[in-house]
Order: C-alpha cells, then sequence, then structure tokens
C-alpha cells in the first residue's frame, strides 16, 4: 500500500519535490476559506503558501459547506497536499502545499465555524463556492425564495450558506465590539465583490426586518458597510478534477500516498482591487497583480476564456469529446473557437482590448491543447444556466447592438440545448447538473420537439436570457438554425459547414 504523506515524510520527499519553505506549527489562520475544492487548492493556497515565510499569520481554516470528504482525506495528511503542475511542453513540477492548517465540516460542526469566523485573528473571508452558492436570482438578486436562504434567515436557525455564515459572524463581531474582515470572493464572475457585498447587504435587511424591533434593523446592515471590505478580484487556472491515476502518477513522484492531490497547468493569475480593512498576506511577493481596476481583466477572461470552454463543452459532451484537448484536436472545433473569438468575442469587447485580446487567445488555445490535464469536458458543462449569462450573453448584447453577427453565440447557445437532452449523438444518457435543470427540462418537455419549439421554450425561461434576448427574433432564429444544424448533422458535420453568412439585428 505504501506511506502516506504527512509531516514526518516530509524530510524523505526526494530533492525535485518542492516542499513548504517554513514551520508550519508557527502558522496562525489569519484566512478563513469557504468552499475548500481543488481550484481552491491550486490557486489561492498556493499563492498564500508562497509568501508564509514572510508572515505566519496568514495560514488558512478550510470550511467545506457540503461534505466531509475532504476534511477526512486532508485531516491525517496535517492539511498537506500534492500538486502537480503539468505544463504544455514543460517539464512537470511537484510540490507540497502547507497552507492549509485545517478544515471544518459546516453541517458537521457549524459552532466551530462561526468560533473560527469571528475569531480576531481571522482577517479575510475568502469563497470558492461557484455561481449557484451566491444563491441569486436569474436577475441576480438575492434569491429570497430559496430554501436554505430562508432558512437561515430565521435568527435562531445555525446557518447552512455561505452568505448565512457570514453574516452569523458579523452580527457576533458586532455584538462583540470586534472589527470586521474583507470578504474576498474568488469566483468567476463579473464584479465579484460588488455583487457579494449587495447581495450580504440584502440579506442583512432581509434579517433586520424579521428580527422586528425597530432598534435592531439597519444596525447590522450599516455595520458591514463600515467595517467590512470586498475587494473585485480575477482568478485563471484551469484544475481538472483529481483522478485515481492521479493519485498513482503522485505516489510514484513521492515515494508517498496522497489521499487527495491536484494537477493543474503552469499558467496562473490573480488580479486584485487593493482594498483590504485588516492587512492581507505581501501576494505581490509572488505574482498577484493589485490593479485600480480589475473589469478588463475580468471581461477578457470570462468572454474568451470561460466562454470558449463553455462551448468546447457543450460541443464536445454529445459527440463523446471527453476533454478539452481531445476537442480542440478536431479541427472543426478549434477553427470554430478560433472563429468565436475573432469574429464575434473579440470585436464585442472594448476597442482598447484587443490589442491584449488575440495574443491572449493565442495562448489561451495552447493551454487548451494540454493533454496532461484531461480537463473533462462533462465538468466544465455543469450549472450552464449560471455561467452562460455571465460568459456569453454580454457578447451577445453587445454584437446586437452593433449589428453584428451572432452566428457562433446562437451555435453557443444551441449546443447548450442539445447538451440539455442528456443523450450523445450514439443515444447513450449521460448526468446533468444544473440548479434550474428542472425548469429546463420542463421548457423542453412542453415543446413540440422542433428546433424552433425547443429554441423558444429555453431562451423564454424566465430571467434566464432577459425579456430583450428572450423575445428577439433574430436571436431565436439563429438559435433554430443551429439546432437543426447540430440534430441533423451531429457536432463535427455541422461544424465542417462554417461559417456561416448573415447579420442579425
Amino acid at each position: 500500500m505504501g506511506l502516506w504523506l504527512s509531516e514526518a515524510g516530509l524530510a524523505a520527499l526526494p530533492e525535485s519535490v518542492i516542499r513548504p519553505a517554513y514551520d508550519r506549527s508557527a502558522l496562525e489562520p489569519g484566512i478563513v476559506h469557504l468552499g475548500v475544492g481543488n481550484f481552491h487548492r491550486a490557486h489561492q493556497a498556493v499563492y498564500t503558501d508562497d509568501v508564509l515565510a514572510q508572515d505566519p499569520r496568514w495560514g488558512i481554516a478550510g470550511v467545506s459547506l457540503r461534505h466531509a470528504d475532504m476534511r477526512d482525506a486532508l485531516a491525517p495528511q496535517q492539511g498537506l497536499y500534492a500538486l502537480l503542475e503539468q505544463g504544455a511542453g514543460r517539464p512537470e513540477r511537484a510540490r507540497i502545499v502547507g497552507s492549509l492548517r485545517e478544515v471544518l465540516v459546516a453541517p458537521h460542526e457549524p459552532k466551530a465555524v462561526l468560533q473560527r469566523l469571528a475569531d480576531p485573528a481571522t482577517r479575510i473571508v475568502s469563497l470558492t463556492i461557484t455561481e449557484k452558492g451566491y444563491c441569486r436570482t436569474p436577475e441576480g438578486e438575492l434569491d429570497l425564495d430559496d430554501a436554505a436562504i430562508a432558512a437561515d434567515l430565521d435568527p435562531g436557525a445555525q446557518p447552512t450558506t455561505a452568505l448565512g455564515f457570514v453574516l452569523a459572524a458579523c452580527a457576533h463581531r458586532q455584538a462583540a465590539g470586534l472589527p470586521g474582515f474583507t470578504v474576498l470572493s474568488c469566483d468567476n464572475l463579473a464584479a465579484n465583490g460588488d455583487m457579494t457585498r449587495a447581495l450580504l447587504l440584502r440579506f442583512a435587511d432581509a434579517r433586520g426586518r424579521g428580527l422586528g424591533a425597530q432598534a435592531s434593523r439597519g444596525s447590522l446592515t450599516r455595520w458591514i458597510e463600515q467595517e467590512l471590505a470586498f475587494p473585485n478580484g480575477m482568478v485563471d487556472r484551469i484544475v481538472p478534477h483529481t483522478t485515481d491515476a492521479l493519485r498513482d502518477r503522485m505516489q510514484g513522484l513521492l515515494g508517498l500516498r496522497d489521499r487527495w492531490p491536484v494537477s493543474t497547468e503552469s499558467f496562473s493569475q490573480w488580479v486584485l482591487e487593493d482594498r483590504f480593512v485588516a492587512g492581507r498576506p505581501p501576494w505581490q511577493l509572488t505574482g498577484v497583480q493589485f490593479v485600480a481596476d480589475v473589469a478588463p481583466y475580468e471581461d477578457m477572461k470570462l468572454r474568451l476564456l470561460n466562454a470558449a470552454h463553455s462551448a468546447i463543452a457543450y460541443l464536445g459532451v454529445p459527440a463523446r469529446l471527453d476533454t478539452v484537448d481531445a476537442a480542440v484536436a478536431q479541427p472543426a472545433v478549434r477553427a470554430f473557437v478560433e472563429r468565436f473569438w475573432r469574429t464575434e468575442a473579440i470585436e464585442a469587447l472594448p476597442e482598447d482590448l484587443h490589442d491584449r485580446a488575440y495574443p491572449y487567445c493565442q495562448a489561451l488555445m495552447n493551454r487548451f491543447e494540454n493533454t496532461a490535464l484531461a480537463h473533462r469536458t462533462a465538468q466544465i458543462a455543469m450549472d450552464g444556466s449560471q455561467k452562460l449569462p455571465l460568459r456569453l450573453l454580454p457578447t451577445v448584447r453587445a454584437r446586437l447592438r452593433s449589428g453584428g453577427t451572432i452566428d457562433a453565440c446562437a451555435l453557443v447557445i444551441a449546443a447548450w440545448i442539445r447538451f440539455l437532452i442528456g443523450r450523445t449523438e450514439s443515444g447513450q444518457a449521460y448526468e446533468i447538473s444544473d440548479p434550474l435543470f428542472a425548469k429546463l427540462r420542463a421548457a423542453l418537455s412542453g415543446s413540440d420537439g422542433s428546433a424552433a419549439g425547443q429554441a423558444g421554450a429555453v431562451l423564454s425561461v424566465p430571467g434566464l436570457f432577459g425579456a430583450d434576448l428572450a423575445d428577439h427574433a433574430g436571436l431565436r432564429g439563429a438559435v433554430t438554425r443551429e439546432l437543426t444544424g447540430l440534430a441533423s448533422l451531429g457536432t463535427i458535420g455541422w461544424l465542417a459547414q462554417w461559417p456561416h453568412s448573415g447579420r442579425v439585428s
């Protein structure tokens, strides 16, 4: 079976394996991170690991909001895990990350989570909870009808949502006369800090009204406004799911077994506004870019990388193209992605970003071709109802305003609709994970089954596309055309017909 990774085994690691350059026993948790998954462990935790020798007060206390799997895997390893960087054309690099000091499981130990959040040593609360973890309506507002949110609004209830835990921590700190902290969203959402602030304030306001006492109403809201900071940020790194093949690979590299290693690409980027109320780690020493305005970086990443990822996923899953590299190895898929960038996505960006966008897309394709990552299209395809409005629809709206073509965008929407049917082109069923799947499936089931019926049904799902796009005849017609082509010729066959001509207004 072999020995397991642990602090006692660090000295026996091969010299090629990078290990923590600091005394882990001196670490103090200054960051509480909600949503401990592979992305956090390959991104924020690594940036923090790189600076702990300079300041050990920024150790990370992780919180799993749902399952105990991560805690159970890492606790016997004292929070240590292995990270394998695999760059296209570059030697692979293994390291041990030590910044994660503990993992708490919110459903099992909510009081311990609240205690850590309310601890004066906690100065940053960061989040990777995915788009659906923010419990928003399709219009982007706090969904007060969400069952978990409604339960968390009960003053006597133990919180279950990320927003619920943050709000409860704020209430504890306010009552104890403690200062606030910085809330740092690390999810792929435009203006993620501003959005998180608006949601939390709306939550606090709703909670205040529920308390009933006039003296209490609004006090927590004002405290949050005065004591907390919500910097916007952009994160970028491709991080696949962990596989047994990776576990075996890491055992060969380490001479030790790791219950939950992480693989990732060599590329990594983190762009942040420097707005922190209680200090921050010296992340600038390890490559974090601190800028006045994150928006240009967000726009490029969401509309070029993330939108292209979604396109590849929804074209790829029904065609049994199981990984991103396998998909872009198909000349027709690669040509479509490049055309989507060149003719629609880049053209919809502000003109002053164009010079940066073209080389950025060239670098993206190199990253997509990385065979070592085996980034699964099914992973990317999850939660499309939450992702497409952020990744694709701003491009659609910009192109319609300018009178430009939207053929490529329409194909991505059509591919998503085709994906929602849940069967590959050869008839094999696959699972779909999406918080709106029941509504989407009901809409498709209620249509007449034609391409036009399916397009109209999905575009009309309340709040998803907005009134401006749901009723747009040109968009509906373009999506219908693309859906018809996919149904009749399949993914590769239809892409071979590209490009189409014509303009939509």
